[in-house]
């Protein structure tokens, strides 16, 4: 049986200022819980009733606690609750701006959905970046949708948390920074890049001038149609699939 402390905790975490306070988050659901064990990631406990059916092997020294139907009800997010909720520690790793030259970085410049920004991390993941960097006013990173639309790549992505404007301004001298607009060339024509860094904008207002001034070369995906824009995500996964096809890193098998 939870105690009173337990399921208050555990309803807190709901609230973005809870879980910076606590320095924990909350994931629920019998999907994404089982994609964020498999892909290694270590939750510091589960919560679960016996209709739960978990994955094997778990590992070893997770602690999981059994609870009634009743108490996931009143500890749920979901107005239908899962039979599994899971508790992570929050974890913000800082980048330093040399790091930024070696590899294929993408940066977010304020995407505020949290389904764009967690399917932005399985762009990364599916492309192999080496990293995501998100701007502070980003949707948050450990938000349940973020979490649920990256469907795993959460836990393999490598992410950071940084003012974009700064850091951009302190990357290494001639490492390409690329920023996705309108009136930007077309990003067909981009020659293979080893080291660069790709800026996503906002979906509402794109690129903030702080970034897009430091921005070396606007890019845009050829239009054809009439649509009056591309959503966050799909535009960077047109210019990831560019980006790989030219360089001469072999795609790994498609199982």
């Amino acid at each position: 049986m939870l105690t009173k402390a337990e399921l208050q905790r555990l309803r807190s975490l709901r609230d973005k200022r809870q879980r910076e306070a606590l320095g924990l988050f909350v994931i629920e659901g019998e999907k994404v819980v089982r994609e964020l064990l498999e892909a290694g990631f270590r939750f510091t406990g589960l919560y679960a009733t016996g209709a739960w059916q978990p994955p094997k092997p778990l590992p070893p020294a997770l602690p999981i606690t059994t609870v009634t139907s009743s108490e996931m009800e009143r500890v749920s997010h979901f107005p239908t609750p899962s039979n599994v909720l899971a508790v992570g520690r929050i974890v913000r790793e800082p980048v330093h701006p040399a790091e930024l030259g070696r590899g294929l970085t993408l940066a977010l410049d304020g995407v505020q959905d949290p389904g764009n920004v967690g399917t932005l991390l399985r762009i990364a993941d599916w492309f192999a970046l080496d990293r995501v960097v998100l701007s502070p006013d980003c949707a948050d990173l450990f938000h349940q949708k973020v979490i649920n639309a990256s469907m795993g790549s959460f836990a393999r992505v490598r992410t950071h948390s940084a003012d974009l404007a700064d850091t951009l301004a302190h990357v290494p001298r001639g490492v390409p920074i690329l920023g996705c607009e309108l009136e930007g060339e077309n990003v067909h024509v981009v020659p293979a890049l080893a080291d660069a860094i790709l800026v996503i904008g906002s979906e509402g207002r794109g690129l903030s001038p702080a970034v897009a001034a430091r921005v070396t070369r606007r890019i845009t995906i050829p239009r054809y149609g009439q649509a009056e824009s591309l959503n966050a995500a799909i535009a960077a996964g047109i210019v990831c699939a560019h980006l790989r096809f030219t360089s001469a890193r072999p795609a790994a098998p498609v199982s």
